[in-house]
């Protein structure tokens, strides 16, 4: 019986033998890859990867599509973990893990903050996003698109997209543009935040009112910053700073008192 896409759980899926070739080109799965792949659904991705890795563990949150998969293969070549990915300790599954998977569009963003809690876990990340998100995940400073979303991941992740995918693509298939993107976390010697929370604090009230000055939004905050030494003037929006201007903007912040590891005002 075929299987009806459920809008609760965002199923769209993929189902262009073209454009499955293409990214597991871009994966390049080997025999001996720890390999976890997020909503298989129909399997699109599932079995192409099983041609290459020994063992593949994947994460879906829908019951019956969970039941086809451990009836389509054994357990020892397929571990299927029946849950909400956002719920998952991906840092339990091993390290060195290759992670890959259409994501469902309606939990994306979440989704990419709660795997980069894991991220000394991970090797490198392969989505399926909604194209829009993805611009704004490799968006340069100063640009339309670059946003919270843009500086979390950076600070990260280094970010590469890699090629687009029409509706079409899918079934049934989404009103949107999707883009695949490759996401590679940064090494241990990365520049990283005194705290960070209260890097995360500063990037959210920033880009709460991205079109008004720094001046006006970081208002509580404006004479605890050293702009000259941020080279970032207090005039400038959001924006305009790059995500290593960010951590230095919080870290002086936790200097002088103003937040720290528990307390973000």
């Amino acid at each position: 019986m075929a299987h009806q896409a459920r809008k609760r759980f965002g199923q769209h899926f993929l189902v262009d033998e073209a454009v499955i070739e293409q990214i597991v080109r871009a994966i390049r799965p080997m025999a001996d890859d720890p390999m976890i792949e997020i909503g298989p659904g129909l399997s699109a991705l599932t079995a192409p990867l099983l041609e290459s890795v020994a063992r593949l563990t994947v994460i879906e949150l829908d019951r019956d599509l969970a039941g086809r998969l451990r009836n389509a293969w054994p357990a020892q070549r397929l571990a299927v973990i029946e849950a909400d990915a956002l719920s998952v300790d991906f840092s339990a599954l091993g390290g060195m893990l290759r992670i890959v998977g259409n994501l469902p569009y309606n939990i994306s963003s979440p989704l990419l903050f709660h795997l980069a809690a894991h991220a000394d876990a991970v090797r490198d990340q392969h989505f399926m996003l909604q194209r829009e998100v993805i611009d704004r995940m490799v968006a340069e400073p100063g640009s339309g698109d670059y946003g919270r979303l843009s500086v979390m991941l950076q600070a990260r992740y280094a970010m590469e997209k890699l090629f687009d995918v029409p509706p079409e693509a899918f079934d049934p298939p989404p009103k949107v543009m999707s883009s695949v993107v490759r996401m590679i976390p940064l090494p241990a010697d990365r520049p990283r935040p005194r705290s960070e929370q209260a890097f995360a604090a500063v990037v959210t009230r920033a880009f709460a009112q991205r079109r008004k000055m720094l001046r006006r939004v970081l208002a509580d905050w404006v004479a605890d910053i050293d702009w000259d030494a941020l080279g970032v003037a207090p005039t400038d929006r959001a924006e305009t700073v790059s995500p290593v201007q960010f951590m230095a903007m919080s870290d002086q912040l936790v200097a002088a008192g103003r937040l720290g590891a528990d307390r973000t005002s």
